[in-house]
């Protein structure tokens, strides 16, 4: 069962939900692929990666409840279940180059939560946003939570977990949970995919490393190399030579 697709136009990596029938619902086995082609790309030479869905008015209704009545008798199923999930979402949250999610549709329930696993969220005209969990009966992982309350508040968080109501783009902007507003969402990825990877690759990933966690050790050595890369000595070089003309 085919949900994500990869491919590699370096220097992006676009990663494409197309699951139409479904409205782009993730099942278990969906998670699971997602977290394989994480793997891919970290070995390959992409310096940004660009997830939007192709399918119009939709960027995913997030996990396939079509899947959870085998949830209710089976606790395996759920521990399964609940580990994929993870996996996918944090091997987008882990991937050492930046990742642009490209929202031009609804987002709904545990697709919220990949949106908050990337690093920039564009929100297109037809965006919307919706933690739905509370609707079915259901809580949401503490890391999404804790990722959608970094992005908007305590207030805010409660209010979208406790509720389930959708949030339009514009209001999705003005509270944080997207961080550029566009008219298309994909459009400005690309742009925006390609401004970043105009910079120096090895930079990009050190200053997301100091975002991801700034208390964490060695950041200040890694600040103090920077001045002895290559990339440093060509691009200040390069800055030099230009000033002179």
């Amino acid at each position: 069962m085919t949900v994500f697709t990869l491919a590699i136009e370096a220097p992006l990596a676009i990663i494409r939900i197309e699951r139409p029938h479904a409205r782009n619902a993730i099942p278990v086995a969906g998670w699971q692929s997602l977290a394989a082609l994480c793997d891919a790309i970290r070995q390959s030479d992409a310096r940004v990666v660009l997830l939007y869905s192709p399918v119009n008015g939709i960027f995913s209704a997030g996990a396939d409840i079509t899947e959870f009545p085998a949830l209710r008798s089976d606790p395996a199923k759920r521990v399964a279940f609940r580990e994929a999930m993870a996996a996918g979402i944090e091997a987008v949250a882990d991937l050492p180059m930046p990742v642009i999610a490209a929202v031009d549709g609804g987002c709904f329930g545990a697709a919220v939560a990949l949106v908050l696993a990337c690093d920039i969220c564009i929100a297109g005209d037809g965006a919307s946003f919706a933690t739905t969990p509370a609707r079915l009966g259901l809580s949401y992982p503490a890391k999404d939570i804790a990722r959608l309350e970094q992005r908007v508040g305590r207030g805010m968080s409660a209010l979208m977990l406790f509720s389930g109501e959708a949030i339009a783009s514009d209001r999705a902007h003005a509270i944080g949970l997207a961080d550029v507003r566009a008219a298309s969402a994909k459009a400005e990825g690309h742009t925006l995919a390609g401004s970043i990877a105009a910079n120096a690759s090895d930079a990009v990933a050190a200053l997301k490393c100091v975002l991801r966690d700034p208390a964490a050790p060695g950041h200040a050595e890694r600040f103090d190399e920077r001045f002895a890369s290559e990339a440093f000595d060509e691009r200040m070089t390069a800055f030099l030579n230009r000033k002179a003309k």
